[in-house]
């Protein structure tokens, strides 16, 4: 599973010309499935996500996490994280995980973050071509790769 977490003064989903989903402080979470993904990297990857200390605290410096300000959550599928550029310049998608694999793990991911922050969180449409937009508060910008768990 690769992540790019964001740290977002706000962030919304529009589907269609439909905003579907939108949040205010907090992250916006880009998630890629592969085939070799399975729960022991959502549970790692949720539990990592959500004690990043990259809110600032009264000081100003980065030791808060999101369930430290209580903030919001945006998880919107991207198969396209896991592109190989290996050969040539029409990247190769051939890691990314099919539907009937990477939906239900999308899904878990989901209702996994949404236990451990003790709230819902909003997410996009999984294979929906979306426009996703974001006020970066920072910037603040992390990606997570859970084969080398860093």
């Amino acid at each position: 599973m690769k992540a790019v977490i964001q740290r977002v003064q706000k962030a919304s989903v529009t589907i269609e010309e439909n905003k579907v989903a939108a949040i205010g402080h907090g992250l916006l979470i880009l998630l890629g499935i592969e085939d070799r993904d399975n729960f022991e990297d959502i549970e790692w990857l949720v539990a990592k996500i959500s004690k990043l200390r990259i809110f600032a605290d009264s000081t100003g410096a980065m030791n808060c996490s999101v369930l430290d300000k209580k903030g919001d959550i945006l998880i919107v599928s991207q198969f396209t994280l896991h592109a190989s550029t290996k050969k040539g310049n029409r990247p190769s998608f051939i890691k990314a995980a099919k539907p009937d694999v990477a939906i239900p793990l999308y899904k878990q991911f989901v209702s996994t973050f949404e236990k451990s922050l003790g709230k819902p969180v909003s997410t996009g449409e999984f294979g929906a071509m979306m426009q996703v937009s974001l006020v970066n508060d920072g910037p603040v910008t992390i990606v997570i790769d859970t084969k080398n768990k860093e």
